[in-house]
């Protein structure tokens, strides 16, 4: 059974570009690409940091990953807000 990976992007464009270009990649691997709303293995979270309600908005999404994934998943948090505030 293939994993299952989910992807968010908040931002900019670059922000949604970027989660296209690792969508195909991971999707060349293997993965099951399902919507960010749906159970997966893994949870790409595509950060902004723009705003203070951009802030609130990454850590929102990532909290609500990190509440659905497996006991053995996982969540990886890219971008502007990863960086500034890991």
């Amino acid at each position: 059974m293939n994993r299952r990976i989910a992807f968010r992007a908040l931002g900019c464009r670059v922000n949604y570009e970027e989660i296209e270009c690792l969508r195909g990649n991971f999707a060349d691997r293997g993965f099951d690409i399902v919507p960010y709303e749906d159970e997966a293995d893994v949870y790409v979270v595509n950060t902004c940091t723009v705003t203070g309600l951009a802030d609130a908005e990454s850590r929102k999404i990532i909290r609500r990953a990190l509440r659905r994934k497996p006991a053995d998943g996982l969540v990886v948090v890219t971008g502007c807000y990863a960086q500034r505030d890991p």
